[in-house]
C-alpha cells in the first residue's frame, strides 16, 4: 500500500474518533452542570479542555466555560474541537477516495456538511453532539460492513484504537488528579463526577455489571485501565492496536514490520501483565504518563515503517 493511503486512512479513523469522544465528554459535562453547583464551573471547563487536549496557555485563567465549550465544538483552529476533527477527517478521506467505499464517503460527506451547518450560537446543543456521536459509530458501521478488512481496514482500525488508548488515558489522569482525594473519596460534592467518568466512557452500564453500582476510585481505574473485553479500556485498546499491526505487517510482507510489532507488544504486555494494586500504590499517575509515552512510540514506530520511510528502506523490504 502507498504511504499516503496508509497515512490518509489512519488519520481519518484517528480524527473521526477523536471527534466522537470529544462529542461525548462534552454531553456529559453538560449534563454534570445540571447537577452540580456553578461556582466551579469555569475550572470543571478548564479540566475538561485539558483532558481533551487542549494546549495550556497564558490567557488560561480567562478561559470561561461558554468560551471553552464553543472552542472545543466549533473553534476549526483548535485541533482539538469537533469541527476541526471532522474537516480533517473528510479530506483525509478525500485523498484516498478510490480505497473506501460509496457508502463509507457518503456518511463522512453527509456529517462533514451537518457540521458545516452548525450554528456556534447554540452551543450547549445536545442535538449536535448526538449527531456527531451517531454519525461516527455509523460511519465505523459502514466500513466494517463495505470494506474489504485488508490492510487498508487495519490502518484504519489502528488509527481508531490509537486514538482511543490516548484520549482514555488522557481523559483518567486527569479526572484523578482532580477527585482521587483519599478522604474525600466517598463524599457527595465528587460521587456525580466518578459517574460522569464513567459515562464518559460508555462504561457506567458495563462497569454496574462488573462491580454492581458500589462506585470506587480504584475499581473505575481498574474497570478503564484493564479490563480485557469493554471496548473503551486501554487494554482492550492496546491489544486491537497490536493485533491491526500485525495484520498490516502479514499483508506487507516487509521485513521493518518486526520492530513496531515489537514496540505495540510491549504496550499490550505492561497493560496484560498488570495488577491494579500495584499501579495504585506505584501511582496512577506515572503508570499513565507511560502508557501515553509508549502510545508515542507505536505511533512513531507506524509511521517510520509505512508512511515516512526512507526510499532506500523501501527497496530492502
Amino acid at each position: 500500500m502507498l504511504s499516503r493511503v496508509a497515512d490518509s486512512l489512519y488519520w481519518m479513523s484517528r480524527y473521526l474518533e477523536r471527534a466522537e469522544h470529544t462529542a461525548r465528554v462534552i454531553n456529559i459535562q453538560l449534563n454534570l452542570m445540571l447537577e452540580r453547583g456553578s461556582q466551579s464551573e469555569d475550572l470543571d471547563w478548564v479540566r475538561v479542555g485539558r483532558s481533551l487536549g487542549m494546549e495550556s496557555s497564558e490567557d488560561e485563567d480567562d478561559w470561561s466555560a461558554e468560551s471553552l465549550a464553543q472552542s472545543l465544538l466549533y473553534d476549526a483552529s483548535n485541533r482539538s474541537s469537533i469541527v476541526a476533527s471532522i474537516v480533517n477527517a473528510r479530506e483525509n478521506a478525500r485523498q484516498v477516495r478510490e480505497q473506501i467505499s460509496s457508502e463509507m464517503w457518503e456518511q463522512l460527506n453527509r456529517l462533514f456538511h451537518a457540521v458545516r451547518r452548525s450554528s456556534p450560537e447554540a452551543w450547549d446543543s445536545r442535538e449536535f453532539l448526538q449527531s456527531i456521536k451517531e454519525g461516527a459509530h455509523l460511519f465505523q458501521g459502514i466500513t466494517d460492513s463495505t470494506m474489504t478488512h485488508g490492510e487498508g481496514w487495519q490502518f484504519i482500525q489502528g488509527g481508531r484504537y490509537l486514538e482511543r488508548a490516548v484520549a482514555v488515558s488522557t481523559l483518567l489522569d486527569g479526572h484523578f488528579h482532580e477527585f482521587h482525594q483519599p478522604a474525600q473519596a466517598g463524599a457527595e460534592r465528587v460521587y456525580l463526577e466518578w459517574i460522569g467518568l464513567l459515562r464518559s466512557c460508555t462504561a457506567f452500564e458495563a462497569y454496574c455489571k462488573a462491580y454492581t453500582a458500589d462506585v470506587k476510585p480504584g475499581r473505575i481505574a481498574e474497570f478503564l485501565v484493564l479490563h480485557p473485553t469493554f471496548p473503551h479500556s486501554i487494554r482492550f485498546s492496546a491489544e486491537a492496536l497490536e493485533t491491526a499491526i500485525k495484520e498490516i505487517g502479514r499483508e506487507a510482507g516487509s521485513r521493518r514490520a518486526a520492530r513496531v510489532e515489537r514496540i505495540a507488544g510491549r504496550l499490550r504486555a505492561t497493560l496484560g501483565f498488570s495488577q491494579i494494586d500495584e499501579i495504585m500504590s506505584g501511582g496512577l499517575h506515572a503508570y499513565l504518563q507511560e502508557l501515553l509515552r509508549q502510545c508515542g512510540q507505536v505511533h512513531g514506530a507506524l509511521y517510520q515503517t509505512y508512511v515516512s520511510y526512507p526510499i532506500e528502506a523501501a527497496l530492502e523490504a
